[in-house]
């Protein structure tokens, strides 16, 4: 008699641990959408953004001529490679090319040490302070870098599309999704959502990859 319903309780408690473990991954598909959403989000506006002001097509345009230029943070310098790629910072004046911006506190944060007196070529993003120009408000100019950021961009399109798809069908791409691929894809296609994920996909991955091929041309 114990035994049966010590079976009876065991039956019990799996469906409901089931139901619950299914609940669970289908929670965690539509966080994971929205970690994706978001994240593409961000990718395409900094991406599109840096990209503007890289390639001169926003801010104002003219040239820094450096005084001095210095590592930001060389206490925070590390062993490693990467981390030896420290910010460097020139100082310098700042001339617009209709001269109408002159700003003499102008600094631009740059990957290499430049000499007094040379002239980089930079975009101003905001008007100069009075006290001067705080870090941020210039960056380098250059198609090579601008393409890389449009790059981003693009790529953004991608977790963008893989996050809209999570939300919609509960499928979670890692871990022990609830929803088979299969199922959410077949889903997706009864309306106009698979045509969108496939084309922001295609899209980005073939923008992505022009925009660094060009990078390396330019």
């Amino acid at each position: 008699m114990n035994g049966t319903q010590g079976a009876g309780k065991r039956k019990g408690t799996g469906p409901s641990l089931d139901g619950l473990v299914g609940r669970a991954f289908g929670r965690l598909g539509r966080a994971g959408g929205l970690v994706f959403l978001l994240a593409g989000l961000a990718l395409s506006g900094s991406g599109a953004y840096e990209g503007a002001y890289v390639s001169g097509w926003a801010g104002t345009h003219g040239t820094l001529t450096v005084k001095q230029c210095e590592v930001s943070y060389p206490n925070n310098a590390s062993r490693s490679s990467r981390k030896n790629r420290r910010p460097i910072r020139c100082e310098g004046s700042f001339v617009s090319d209709d001269g109408k911006s002159v700003d003499a506190g102008a600094a631009v944060q740059v990957r290499h040490r430049y000499a007094p007196g040379m002239e980089l070529t930079v975009q101003q993003t905001e008007a100069p302070t009075k006290g001067g120009s705080a870090d941020g408000d210039y960056i380098q100019s250059g198609m090579d870098r601008a393409w890389r950021y449009f790059a981003a961009f693009f790529g953004g399109w991608v977790l963008t599309a893989l996050g809209v798809f999570c939300l919609a069908t509960g499928y979670t791409p890692f871990g022990e999704s609830r929803i088979p691929f299969d199922e959410a894809w077949e889903s997706a296609g009864r309306g106009a959502m698979r045509a969108v994920v496939v084309g922001l996909i295609g899209m980005g991955l073939v923008g992505a990859g022009v925009s660094l091929l060009t990078s390396y041309l330019a």
